[in-house]
């Protein structure tokens, strides 16, 4: 009876080409992870090694230089003799311009990115973002070169006491160089809103106006206060 009774097959022992497969992908795998530590090894040691020198460079400076006079200092003169190392004026002219450059971009960039989004037709939308979009890659030193040729000249017709270098021909050229980041980002949000809470708004008998100041806006108010902060 036993002879009749079939025995089990053994287990059959594993390939030896799978454990070196297995091998393989281990080490594989921690070559992976110990790569991925030393970048973040290397990006935090950057960031130490910054601001290490920072407050190196600080402590040196405020041995010679007072901490109120550089704080409350009404004068920025650091080459001329007497030297004068007042950082006020700085701090208000980087507040001028860029309280100026919001008042110009936050409402032109949105109204752009309503239109964009609510009103243009798709083959408008295809070719006038785009256009839009290549504001963002002009240099810095072109706006600023724009701003000392064309810009200046034209206030000085409206203000012919205005000098050169003055805050508001600065501040419309930083509102104009940041008009695309705050009508793209502002685009993507109101387009992210779905056609439903349109649809549904259309139905109670709102207007095109209606439908864009009180749904669609509010609705995408994260993603355009976000454009906002990013912009200033």
């Amino acid at each position: 009876m036993s002879d009749s009774i079939t025995q089990a097959p053994a287990p059959a022992a594993p390939a030896a080409g799978s454990a070196i497969y297995k091998s393989r992908r281990r080490w594989g795998e921690s070559t992976i992870k110990g790569w991925l530590r030393a970048c973040t090894a290397v990006s935090l040691l950057t960031t130490a090694a910054i601001i290490a020198l920072l407050l190196w460079e600080s402590l040196k400076f405020f041995q010679n230089v007072s901490p109120f006079e550089f704080f409350f200092g009404t004068r920025w003169v650091p080459l001329l003799e007497p030297s004068s190392f007042g950082v006020l004026p700085l701090i208000w002219g980087t507040m001028l311009v860029t309280v100026g450059a919001a008042l110009i971009a936050v409402p032109l960039g949105l109204a752009c990115a309503i239109y964009l989004s609510e009103y243009a037709s798709d083959g408008l939308r295809r070719w006038a973002k785009p256009l839009l979009e290549l504001l963002a890659g002009i240099p810095t030193v072109v706006y600023g070169y724009f701003a000392l040729t064309f810009v200046t000249p034209l206030l000085k017709l409206v203000l012919p006491s205005i000098q050169v270098f003055n805050a508001l021909s600065a501040a419309i050229v930083v509102g104009i160089m940041i008009l695309p980041t705050i009508a793209t980002l502002s685009d993507n949000a109101l387009r992210a809103v779905p056609n439903s809470l349109r649809q549904a708004a259309y139905a109670v008998g709102a207007t095109s106006y209606e439908v864009t100041t009180r749904i669609v806006v509010p609705a995408g108010l994260s993603g355009v206060m976000a454009s906002f902060l990013l912009a200033i």
